[in-house]
């Protein structure tokens, strides 16, 4: 999970994703779809495996990893709210004390 100063330093390198694609398709003469799937978001994995050390392989995932997306953590069962405005933990069922 990014943190909100670790996610401005890898969103940059998802917003160019259209000059990525086509940058790619360019240099390797391929479909879109091969453009999509191999040029998109290489840097942004590469920059995020340097901050997290953790090898994600999807760029697209790296939207969903940012730790304000989530809410606190469960008093019960200790794993986050989906939501910061969550009333309830779907991992335990436990309602949300205020």
């Amino acid at each position: 999970m990014l943190e909100k100063s670790e996610w401005e330093i890898v969103a940059p390198h998802l917003f160019n994703a259209i000059q990525q694609i086509q940058k790619y398709r360019q240099e390797h003469g391929c479909s879109l779809a091969v453009a999509r799937a191999n040029g998109y978001g290489q840097e942004a994995l590469r920059v995020y495996e340097q901050l997290t050390g953790y090898r994600e392989t999807n760029a697209d995932a790296l939207w969903h990893h940012r730790v304000n997306q989530f809410g606190p953590r469960c008093e019960a069962c200790g794993k986050p709210y989906r939501t910061p405005r969550a009333i309830y933990c779907v991992a335990c069922g436990a309602h949300r004390r205020k």
